[in-house]
Formats: structure tokens, C-alpha cells, sequence
């Protein structure tokens, strides 16, 4: 099974992902990369990579940590095997911020509304 990752882009064209990680060190965007790759071409995603947020609209999070350092890309499905990416954090609190999960979930309903428009 081979899942496709595409890059959530605003309604004006800006992509909150590249830009997140345009602010990273080369050496976390290469554990990103990594991180995606395994996401995409593993069958069962352990939960330390790839975990659904509860209390969400099915909102879920890619994980990534490097010595004490904890990233978070917010994502979701589009059918069985598309991930959307919508932005991400470094992640500074036990939980996650609610208002990042509020953007993520505003990011889906913009992605889909957009889509079922065909725009």
C-alpha cells in the first residue's frame, strides 16, 4: 500500500508547510522527510510517527522528535490513501494547542469546500 502526501495551499496560494519548514535546520527537515517517506510506504503507522488527535473533526498529526526538540505536522485524509498536510509547530506544551488544531481543522473545511466547488 503506497499513501500520497500533498501540501495543503491557501486560497492565495501560500503553503503554511513549505514555509514551516523553510524555518527548520536541514538536519530536522531530513527527519521530516524521513518521517513522511515511512508514513507513506508503511501499512500500519506506529502512533509514534502518525497519530489521529482525539476530540478533533479527524484531525491527525505527524510526529517527529530530535534530542528535545518535538515537532507536529497537522494533517488529514482525503479518501483511503491522500494526506493533506496543513501546517506545523514546534511543540513547546504537553498538549497540543487548541488553536492549531482549530487552524488544522479550518484548513480541512477550506480544502474540501474548495475541492467540491472545483476550485
Amino acid at each position: 500500500m503506497k499513501r500520497e502526501i500533498e501540501f495543503y495551499e491557501t486560497i492565495s496560494g501560500s503553503c503554511p508547510v513549505s514555509e514551516f519548514l523553510e524555518t527548520l535546520d536541514i538536519n530536522v527537515v531530513q527527519k521530516i522527510s524521513w518521517t513522511l517517506k515511512l508514513i507513506k510506504e508503511t501499512y500500519i503507522v506506529p502512533k509514534t510517527y502518525f497519530k489521529k488527535l482525539e476530540n478533533t473533526d479527524d484531525i491527525w498529526e505527524v510526529r517527529v522528535k530530535i534530542s528535545s526538540n518535538i515537532y507536529r505536522i497537522f494533517s488529514f485524509w482525503d479518501d483511503n490513501n491522500l494526506i493533506i498536510l496543513t501546517h506545523g509547530i514546534v511543540k513547546k506544551t504537553q498538549k497540543t494547542p487548541k488553536k492549531e488544531i482549530k487552524l488544522a481543522e479550518s484548513y480541512k473545511n477550506d480544502y474540501f469546500r474548495r475541492k467540491k466547488n472545483g476550485s
